[in-house]
């Protein structure tokens, strides 16, 4: 399975993004050791020469981790044929012990990504570069860790996914009566459901409105985009994939990425990670900004904020459409 093109294609961008971070954490750690913008030794000339080109190969990085995610999904969902039992993406990551935690640790290096993007670009508005210390311990307290499981994971995933194994399929796992979060997701009342993910996007579009020169709203707006991620997760499982499917019965979220269903899932996920990444990439902007960006970050930060509440009022107008033109009625 590995040989296939798509999954070469991942697992080099895997294991060269983690060996780009590696190299990077070597200089990031000589800069935070000796960088003085106010000194103007031969030493500090040098770190800022080189931090132009470790901070270009990083965003260069960042980019093509974010891309990975979707194609990493798309590929799982064009394996399943090839696996006994399995349907669609689900049954291809449930093939492996490593397929679910490679599928996590890759969502976590996109928010990552997204994060430090935004932190990079925030970093170049200011002369004094504020943000550049900022930037490298986030790299090696997180985007390493990151990158470095995801490279594992991703390649134990492959290596261990073989054409002959048996999977199970996405029925089993978001069957209400079973015992696991899909199921507990799947178990929700899809009335409720619709009505908490229609208020809650309302709340937090409004919140969004609101942020604007308001720091601590705008902090705000940044949980809220985290906890939106998992209340829309889970009213896709329990509501919205049912009127897609008009089936009471089959709630599985990754079945909305295949063809049959236009693929539907790809349109409906999309603005809602770059939804909630860009909120969460302002929200972490609003912290503690730097005395030399108070003028310049709260444009790049309400940009940040409307590129998000744009991408979640897409996801609620999606998922409103697909519960309009269902010919399913409950």
């Amino acid at each position: 399975m590995i040989l296939h093109p798509p999954v070469l294609a991942l697992v080099l961008s895997s294991l060269l993004g983690a060996a780009t971070l590696a190299w990077a954490a070597s200089f990031a750690l000589h800069l935070l050791r000796h960088w003085n913008l106010a000194s103007g030794a031969r030493r500090q000339i040098e770190l800022e020469r080189r931090t132009y080109l470790v901070a270009t190969v990083l965003a260069l990085v960042m980019l093509a981790q974010a891309f990975a995610l979707p194609l990493m999904v798309f590929n799982a969902d064009r394996t399943a044929p090839l696996l006994a039992g399995a349907m669609c993406a689900f049954g291809s990551f449930n093939a492996s012990a490593y397929g679910f935690p490679a599928l996590y640790a890759k969502i976590a290096l996109f928010f990552a990504a997204v994060a430090w993007l935004a932190l990079h670009q925030a970093d170049t508005l200011a002369d004094d570069y504020p943000l550049t210390r900022r930037k490298y311990a986030l790299l090696l307290a997180l985007l390493l860790p990151l990158a470095l499981a995801d490279a594992g994971l991703s390649l134990a995933y492959f290596l261990d996914l073989k054409a002959d194994m048996l999977t199970s399929c996405c029925g089993t796992a978001f069957n209400p009566e079973k015992a696991s979060l899909g199921a507990d997701a799947a178990a929700w009342d899809p009335r409720w459901a619709l009505a908490t993910l229609f208020g809650s996007l309302a709340a937090g579009l409004l919140l969004g409105w609101l942020a604007d020169g308001r720091p601590r709203l705008a902090l705000a707006y940044g949980v809220f985009s985290a906890a939106f991620l998992v209340v829309a997760l889970g009213a896709v499982v329990s509501a919205v994939s049912i009127y897609v499917y008009e089936s009471p019965h089959h709630h599985c979220p990754f079945c909305l990425l295949k063809r049959e269903y236009g693929y539907f899932g790809f349109a409906l996920y999309l603005p809602l990670f770059l939804g909630t990444a860009c909120g969460l990439s302002a929200g972490a902007l609003s912290l503690r900004p730097p005395a030399s960006l108070r003028a310049a970050l709260p444009g790049l930060t309400r940009r940040l904020r409307r590129v998000s509440m744009a991408g979640l009022a897409l996801f609620g107008l999606l998922c409103a459409a697909a519960v309009w033109h269902s010919a399913l009625r409950l």
